[in-house]
């Protein structure tokens, strides 16, 4: 399971050549008026899939966040949008100028399905805090987001080296929000993601938010709101026992990521009905972080569409968006 496009991925775009460009003077998008906690801010991806403007949306739907998709390796451990796109200069950086300039502020993502992760390219903790600390200096950050999956994930050496890259980057930044998103069973992490925790706790590592993406379950799941809840509850489980801490404490370290519409998996559709009880019940636990995969999918399908632009339900357009700009913590 995965933060991605259903029909083509960040490294499909990148070989096809099809991502688009603006021009912004170098430097611009590290000026802010607000700096993001990270609590409820949708992923938008503008290296596919027809992407909105941020700005139309939080017009919209009254939502000041969002999680930007995603900083990736060149090839080498230097931070690259989609590990081709610069810093300065381009898409990416006129986005935040934007959305700041609007009173919205972003979260930069780290990872995702496709392409070359900076945590295994990086070749040494230090090397992959300072690819982390290059972005969040470039845009004077006020949170980040891991979205450690594929090996990032399973190699045990590369979740070693992110747990003591993040360990660094907050010791620097200690304003500094961070969330880390894996995958999940519908009964929470499995040995993987409780290993990532454990080994944080181990290390000293207090990260702002564990979130786990409940969805792509490949089991035929219907009920994802159910699924969502046990979920979380088995991350809150792992995460109250690896730093020794209480439920009611745990509930407010944790958080989800949703994929809005039907998912990747046969049989898994996240209604906005369903969203919203999703949402119910963060509120009701504190949680740290609620996000959804994506804003570029918070739209019913027109004909012709490609799945990355929709989210194959019938909905009103960005219904999703709006109910999550009423999550508050």
């Amino acid at each position: 399971m995965s933060h991605r496009p259903l029909a083509t991925m960040a490294a499909t775009a990148l070989a096809a050549g099809c991502l688009w460009f603006a021009t912004a003077p170098e430097g611009e998008a590290a000026s802010s008026t607000t700096l993001a906690d990270g609590l409820n801010g949708p992923y938008l991806y503008l290296g596919w899939g027809d992407a909105p403007s941020p700005t139309k949306v939080m017009s919209a739907t009254g939502i000041t966040q969002f999680t930007l998709a995603f900083m990736l390796s060149d090839g080498t451990c230097t931070p690259k949008w989609d590990g081709e796109r610069g810093l300065t200069g381009g898409t990416d950086a006129a986005a935040i100028k934007a959305i700041r300039k609007a009173g919205g502020d972003v979260t930069v993502s780290f990872g995702g399905a496709g392409g070359a992760k900076l945590g295994e390219k990086c070749g040494s903790a230090a090397a992959l805090a300072a690819a982390y600390q290059k972005v969040v200096d470039a845009y004077d950050l006020g949170s980040i987001d891991i979205d450690i999956e594929g090996t990032e994930f399973t190699k045990s050496s590369v979740r070693k080296r992110v747990v003591g890259a993040l360990k660094t980057v907050k010791a620097k930044n200690p304003d500094l929000k961070v969330y880390v998103t894996f995958d999940s069973g519908p009964e929470g992490p499995g040995t993987i993601g409780t290993d990532l925790v454990r080994r944080a706790a181990a290390k000293g590592l207090e990260v702002d938010g564990w979130a786990v993406m409940p969805f792509d379950f490949e089991q035929g799941e219907t009920d994802m709101v159910a699924a969502t809840k046990s979920a979380v509850k088995g991350l809150k489980d792992v995460v109250a026992d690896a730093y020794g801490i209480s439920s009611g404490a745990a509930y407010r370290e944790v958080g989800f990521s949703t994929m809005n519409g039907v998912t990747d998996s046969d049989g898994e559709t996240v209604t906005v009905a369903g969203f919203k009880a999703m949402v119910t019940y963060a509120k009701k636990h504190h949680l740290a972080r609620v996000s959804l995969w994506s804003v570029n999918r918070d739209r019913s399908c027109a004909a012709g569409s490609e799945a990355d632009e929709c989210s194959g339900i019938n909905q009103s357009k960005y219904a999703f968006t709006k109910t999550l700009a009423t999550y508050t913590g």
